[in-house]
């Protein structure tokens, strides 16, 4: 679908901390925890609910870039402890507080700003087929409160995109860790970050990054010209992908999206809801 997908990348880029958050936030990890779990298992399960009782398998195959032995450790053994209607209610929970703490509720343009989501997510919901994390998704409940609509807007709009953006790594040949490594080479996230959370061990780490440097992607760990350059096209092939969602506002409302999603992002921010630790 044509469109301005600049317009589009910001309304996105945007909105998206009102999503992003759920990883962080203590709400969270206090609800997962009153349910038994703790760390990577309650966001495994949080996220991967919507699916049922995913397998590591398929947490594996739509997550994408996280160590197999890492997912592994987590299920399918939370299904032993909860259900995934108590994850997917306590994540709904989660993110409802957190964003009542950050006083999203009260913020103006809150009706204009949630139909504008609604409707890219609803013109999403046109095109589920090769978007498995999204279509899982997309077959939830909607919310009746107008803050949790948003957040449920803005989720299936980040796993409508993400969908899309596994699908141009797989095509351009680059496996979940060497995605990994040549996000860290831009510099744009911490090294170390990336390594922590996704729990790949060292010597995996350094194979990828000598695979990477044959192919001339890489230079002495930094993205050589060939790697920036295949980066912007994985971005920008990711943008055109998500026009199916985000067309349907048109390039006015596109726009206006992104000048009206910006005081949301920054509240979340401020906030300190995408805080580390």
């Amino acid at each position: 679908m044509k469109g301005d997908t600049a317009a589009a990348r910001r309304a996105w880029r945007r909105l998206e901390p009102l999503h992003g958050m759920i990883y962080f936030v203590p709400e969270a990890a206090e609800r997962y925890a009153k349910l038994g779990l703790t760390g990577m298992s309650g966001y495994f399960a949080s996220r991967g609910a919507a699916f049922g009782r995913a397998s590591a398998d398929l947490v594996i195959a739509t997550f994408y870039n996280f160590c197999p032995d890492l997912v592994r450790s987590s299920l399918p053994a939370a299904w032993n402890v909860v259900t995934p209607e108590q994850m997917l209610e306590a994540r709904l929970e989660a993110a409802t507080e957190a964003l009542r703490r950050a006083g999203i509720h009260d913020l103006p343009h809150l009706t204009e700003t949630l139909d504008l989501a609604c409707r890219a997510a609803t013109a999403a919901c046109d095109h589920p087929q090769g978007r498995p994390l999204f279509a899982a998704h997309a077959a939830l409940a909607w919310p009746e409160d107008p803050l949790q609509q948003l957040w449920h807007a803005q989720t299936l709009l980040r796993e409508f995109r993400g969908d899309g953006h596994v699908a141009t790594l797989l095509a351009e040949g680059l496996g979940g860790l060497e995605a990994l490594v040549l996000h860290a080479a831009s510099g744009e996230v911490p090294t170390a970050f990336l390594k922590i959370s996704r729990a790949w061990p060292e010597e995996a780490w350094t194979a990828a990054e000598a695979a990477l440097q044959d192919r001339g992607l890489l230079d002495a760990g930094a993205l050589s010209a060939e790697g920036q350059a295949l980066r912007r096209h994985i971005e920008e092939r990711t943008d055109t992908l998500a026009m199916a969602a985000y067309g349907a506002l048109g390039d006015d409302g596109c726009e206006r999206l992104a000048e009206l999603a910006r005081p949301f992002g920054r509240r979340v921010v401020d906030a300190g809801l995408l805080r580390l630790g």
